[in-house]
């Protein structure tokens, strides 16, 4: 993700005026999406784990409609046009830490902002706007103290205590970003997950006051929750799309969602999954292949 850190990304990122000339102020909202339970384990079928953000549909297709309406509303208020530019994970935006000169919380850890009433399962947008609004005070005290738990939990040891996260290990970039294989050392410690990863966030204390529910349209059903493995896998490509028209899933690609199912078939499955992964070896991507031939592997030596 070279992209991320090139010259002019940098500099837009470290000033706001490149972006937008007439800025004055920069509103960040925070949306809070439903907090993952423990995982069902039914006995009838081995199922997988998807972050709990992408559960309902993409925020990137819902917030911006959002963004557009409080801009209107805005300019109703002040009887005049007003310029501006909104985002959520869309642009050079160091959103976190915007968020915490807004008051919103303190950047924990595990690299999450977290809020003291409302803990860290919610999605942030900003809008840069030309117009003076009074600002709110930044939230100032860092409360993790001297717990440790996020780094302890992750699996792949990709939080580092400077605060930092070690990305190509992180669970969240190899099953969403990550477009070549898995390596190899990482893929037991990714485990059932096949979107994404909340367990740094589902140790965390402070989310003990996040609530249960968030908002209604990232919250999805139940099978988008916890889908069962064997099924995932049997999705031909029009039904891949189908099921996950609007949902943040597709940006894993189906050669990647395969590629992930088949690992965490390998961490969790049994003999009893090896014909689905056995159908996996005729598919025409070599990432597939390779990865179905490891899960099969792994399997078959658990079973010995």
């Amino acid at each position: 993700m070279d992209y991320l850190a090139t010259e002019r990304s940098r500099e837009r990122r470290s000033d706001p005026r490149v972006i937008l000339p007439e800025c004055k102020s920069i509103l960040v909202l925070a949306v809070p999406y439903s907090k993952p339970s423990a995982p069902r384990r039914d006995g009838q079928a081995i199922r997988g784990r998807i972050a709990a953000y992408a559960w309902g549909d993409d925020y990137h297709l819902i917030l911006p409609e959002r963004l557009r309406a409080i801009v209107s509303f805005i300019e109703a208020q002040v009887g005049h046009p007003v310029a501006n530019r909104w985002y959520t994970d869309t642009g050079p935006i160091l959103e976190r830490d915007l968020a915490q000169r807004a008051g919103l919380g303190w950047i924990g850890k595990n690299t999450c902002l977290i809020h003291p009433r409302h803990g860290s399962y919610f999605l942030l947008a900003e809008i840069f706007l030309d117009l003076e609004l009074e600002p709110d005070a930044p939230f100032a005290t860092d409360q993790c103290g001297t717990c440790t738990r996020c780094l302890e939990a992750c699996p792949t040891a990709c939080i580092l205590p400077d605060r930092t996260i070690d990305a190509g290990r992180c669970i969240s970039y190899l099953t969403i970003e990550l477009k070549d294989g898995i390596p190899q050392e990482l893929r037991p410690s990714t485990g059932d997950w096949i979107f994404g990863c909340d367990i740094c966030q589902a140790v965390c204390p402070w989310n003990r006051f996040a609530a249960a529910e968030g908002d209604p349209a990232f919250s999805g059903g139940e099978a988008s929750r916890e889908p069962q493995l064997i099924q995932e896998l049997a999705l031909a490509p029009h039904e891949f799309n189908h099921k996950f028209k609007n949902s943040p899933v597709r940006r894993a690609k189906r050669r990647g969602y395969r590629r992930n199912v088949a690992v965490a078939l390998g961490n969790t499955g049994t003999p009893d999954d090896l014909p689905a992964l056995d159908n996996l070896l005729a598919d025409p991507d070599n990432v597939v292949r390779e990865h179905a031939m490891w899960a099969i592997d792994r399997i078959t030596k658990r079973a010995k």
